[in-house]
């Protein structure tokens, strides 16, 4: 059975603000909290797709909608509390198309493997120690990210490379969390791990507009 397509996109932003970076910590509070907010509604929209899920094989597509709206979000705001970008989020959780971190989720399956709902409690424990391990990368290579920029104004891209690989697998997964999708994320996505070796994998964005 096909799996609903999900893929992450995260380009290399060299030039990035001192002033945002230093104070990142505080400015990602507001959309960590709205995100928090979001998360309270999507736990019960998961619940009640998982009984749907169980008892008809299918997502209803409203709970579908909002949970794949919960994760590109999630990705958002993660992109730009790891530093890989300076943008800020906002507050919209519309399909981020023009934001420079982004998460696609295709369509819902015509239907879904019943077993596999019944059992996500339990299937979902090794991709959720590889997610652990990833956010720990990608804080060690944003704490290390966080120096340069304050002092250099520039995001090195080895540093990119890492935060690229440790964000990747998190917000991938996020979709096999919420049950839109059935089967496991691959480790690494096409592109992750040339980024931390090969400059020409990932292009570069415009630096933005925000106050050094």
């Amino acid at each position: 059975m096909s799996q609903p397509a999900v893929t992450f996109e995260i380009p290399y932003q060299q030039e990035q603000s001192r002033l945002t970076t230093f104070f990142r910590w505080l400015l990602v509070i507001p959309p960590a909290i709205w995100l928090a907010l979001i998360g309270i509604v999507a736990f019960f929209a998961v619940v009640i797709a998982w009984f749907a899920l169980l008892f008809t094989g299918r997502y209803p597509q409203g709970l579908y909608d909002f949970n794949r709206m919960f994760v590109r979000y999630n990705a958002k705001v993660n992109g730009y509390y790891f530093l890989a970008t300076d943008r800020f989020p906002g507050f919209s959780a519309d399909d981020p198309s023009d934001y420079p971190v982004r998460l696609h989720v295709g369509e819902p399956l015509p239907a879904y493997d019943r077993v596999k709902v019944l059992l996500r409690l339990i299937l979902l424990i090794p991709p959720y120690l590889i997610a652990y391990a990833m956010n720990i990368v990608a804080t060690v290579g944003a704490i290390i990210a966080w120096f340069a920029i304050v002092f250099t104004g520039k995001l090195p891209h080895g540093i990119y490379g890492i935060i690229r690989l440790g964000l990747s697998y998190q917000v991938r997964v996020a979709p096999y969390y919420l049950l839109l999708t059935e089967t496991w994320p691959e480790f690494t996505q096409e592109g992750d791990a040339d980024a931390l070796r090969d400059p020409g994998s990932a292009p570069a964005i415009p630096p933005p507009s925000a106050p050094d």
